[in-house]
């Protein structure tokens, strides 16, 4: 008796998959191939585009430097002098 219950598990295991999987593939519609004109006509009453320019290129600019300061700007973890250094947790 449990062997028959073992084989009607491992058919509702597969069979229940495969109706799903037949019942979406049925009511799928298949795409129409696209319908081609035998003919295209064009517009010739249309103005014809007038021709962009470029955008000019960007001069050369001359931009100052920024003040020189003793102390830095920001305090990396990454920079070069620190590995000198043989701080606590350098990888280096």
């Amino acid at each position: 008796m449990a062997f028959s219950h073992r084989i009607a598990a491992l058919a509702a295991v597969v069979a229940i998959p495969l109706g799903i999987a037949a019942t979406s593939f049925a009511l799928t519609d298949q795409p129409k191939p696209p319908k081609v004109p035998p003919r295209v006509e064009l517009d010739s009453g249309s103005p014809t585009p007038t021709p962009t320019r470029p955008a000019p290129t960007p001069s050369d600019e001359v931009v100052s430097r920024p003040p020189v300061t003793d102390s830095p700007a920001s305090d990396d973890d990454d920079d070069a002098s620190d590995d000198d250094r043989g701080e606590p947790g350098d990888d280096g």
